[in-house]
C-alpha cells in the first residue's frame, strides 16, 4: 500500500509516495513531466539509487517500484554492486581474497606479493575509476604491447604470468556477479621452448670471485663494527648454503632452526670429510605448497652460523634480525648486501643480467646437471618438476654434449679410452 508523502522543498517534486513501509519511494519531478521515478537508499554503498519507471500511470509505477525494490534488494543481498564496481575496488577485493589463501595455506606470502605487483600494472594500464561494467573481453587485448613499451626488456613469460593473474581476477568478478564475462582475450604470446624460464647464471669464474670476495667483505679489516660484521658473516653463510642446497630464496629466508633436521660428517671418495646437513622445507614456505627434505653439503656453514647467532631457539629464524629471533633480516638489507657483493666482484651489469639471490639456486642446479646428477634426483631436491628442469636448464645438456664431442681421446690396445 503506497503512502503519500510530503511535497519536497523548492517545489521540484509534484508527488512523493513511500512504498513497502518506507523502504523506498516513487516520485515525480517537474523536469520529467508526469513520468514516475524510483528512489531507494543503498546502505552498503551510501548512495541513493534513482531509476525511471517509464510510466505516467500511478498504479503501474507502484507495481514497478515494488518489483525494482525486490530486484535491488536481492542484488545487494548477494553482494552485487548496484552502482557498478570500479576496477580499483575489484583489485582491492581480489587481493584480499587471495590473502585469505595465504592463511589457508594455498599460496605463499611471496606469491601474494607477486600478485599485488601484477595488479599494480593493471591499474596503470586501466584507470582505477573505470567501471567493471565498461570492460569487455577485448579490454586487455593489447596488454602485452603496452607492457613492453612501458618497461623495456619485460620478458614475454613475465607478461604471460601477469595475464594469467588478470584472468583469475576477472573470473573472480564473474563469480561474484560484478562482471558479465569470465575471461579476457589476449594477444597470443609465443615463447620459444629454449627461452622458457631461461635463467641468468654465474660462470664458474664469477662464483669463484664471489667466494673469495666474501672473505674480505666479512673480515675485521673491512668491517670494524661488530654488529655489521656479524651481519656480513651471516650473508656469507647464506650465499654458501643457498649454493649447496638449491633452496629458493623465499625458502632460505624463512628457515627456522627447527627446520634443521641434523648434520653428520661422512667421507667422500677421496676420504675427505664432508658435512651433510638435512633441511626440512615446510609446505607453508615452499612455492609448490608441498614439504620436502633436502640433504646437501654445507653443514659446517649452518653450524658456525648457529654459534654466532644470539637467537637459536627452535622457532627463531636462522637469518634473524639483530633485534629479535622472531624477525627476519629485512629484504632491504638482503638486497643492499647483494649489491655490495656484485659490485665488489666487478659485475656492474648484474641488474641487466638479472643476477639475484635466486641465481644461486640456478647455479647450484646447473652445477649438478654438469656433474651428471639425474634430472629426477635434482627435481626432488630442488622441489620442482623434471619438465621444469628440462625446459629451464636443458640447454646445458646440449652444451655438455658439444664439449664432450670436442675433447681429444684415443683408444689403447685394451680398448680403454684415454686422453
Amino acid at each position: 500500500m503506497a503512502r503519500k508523502a510530503r511535497k519536497s522543498k523548492g517545489n521540484t517534486s509534484k508527488d512523493v509516495h513511500e512504498i513497502l513501509g518506507g523502504k523506498c519511494s516513487i516520485f515525480r519531478v517537474a523536469q520529467s513531466g508526469d513520468v514516475w521515478q524510483f528512489k531507494m537508499w543503498i546502505t552498503e554503498e551510501q548512495k541513493y539509487l534513482r531509476k525511471s519507471l517509464r510510466t505516467k500511470d500511478f498504479d503501474t509505477a507502484l507495481i514497478r517500484g515494488e518489483e525494482k525494490y525486490l530486484q535491488t534488494y536481492s542484488d545487494v543481498a548477494t553482494g552485487r554492486k548496484i552502482f557498478g564496481m570500479s576496477l580499483g575496488e575489484l583489485v582491492t577485493e581480489f587481493i584480499n581474497w587471495r590473502a585469505s589463501d595465504v592463511d589457508a595455506g594455498n599460496i605463499t606470502k611471496g606469491r601474494l606479493v607477486t600478485i599485488k605487483s601484477q595488479c599494480r600494472h593493471v591499474l596503470k594500464y586501466k584507470s582505477e575509476k573505470l567501471k567493471i561494467s565498461e570492460l569487455d573481453r577485448n579490454s586487455f587485448f593489447d596488454y602485452e604491447v603496452w607492457r613492453k613499451k612501458t618497461v623495456t626488456g619485460t620478458q614475454s613469460v613475465t607478461i604471460r604470468n601477469e595475464q594469467a593473474t588478470i584472468n583469475q581476477m576477472i573470473d573472480y568478478a564473474y563469480r561474484k556477479g560484478y562482471a558479465h564475462f569470465a575471461k579476457f582475450d589476449f594477444r597470443k604470446i609465443t615463447i620459444k621452448k629454449d627461452k622458457i624460464g631461461r635463467r641468468s647464471v654465474f660462470t664458474d669464474k664469477e662464483y669463484e670471485s664471489l667466494y673469495r670476495f666474501m672473505r674480505s667483505y666479512s673480515s675485521k679489516k673491512q668491517c670494524a663494527d661488530d654488529a655489521l660484521r656479524n651481519e656480513r658473516l651471516m650473508i656469507r653463510d647464506a650465499v654458501l648454503i643457498a649454493s649447496n642446497s638449491m633452496l629458493r630464496v623465499g625458502e632460505l629466508w624463512q628457515l627456522r632452526w627447527s627446520d634443521i633436521v641434523g648434520i653428520k660428517t661422512i667421507s667422500d671418495e677421496q676420504e675427505e670429510a664432508v658435512h651433510l646437513v638435512t633441511i626440512n622445507v615446510r609446505a607453508e614456505i615452499c612455492k609448490t605448497r608441498s614439504s620436502r627434505e633436502v640433504v646437501c653439503r654445507g653443514g659446517e656453514y649452518v653450524e658456525r652460523l648457529k654459534k654466532r647467532s644470539k637467537y637459536t631457539s627452535a622457532n627463531d629464524y636462522i637469518f634473524a634480525s639483530s633485534i629479535s629471533g622472531a624477525k627476519r633480516l629485512s629484504k632491504r638489507k638482503w638486497y643492499a648486501h647483494w649489491q655490495n657483493l656484485m659490485e665488489g666482484i666487478g659485475i656492474e651489469d648484474y641488474a641487466e643480467r638479472k643476477l639475484t639471490w635466486y641465481s644461486l639456486r640456478h647455479f647450484a642446479i646447473t652445477c649438478r646437471i654438469r656433474s651428471g646428477v639425474s634430472h629426477l634426483d635434482i627435481s626432488h631436491l630442488a622441489g620442482t618438476s623434471v619438465s621444469n628442469i628440462e625446459s629451464v636448464y636443458g640447454h646445458w645438456n646440449t652444451e655438455m654434449k658439444e664439449t664432450a664431442a670436442m675433447k681429444n681421446f684415443a683408444i689403447d690396445k685394451s680398448g680403454i679410452i684415454v686422453k
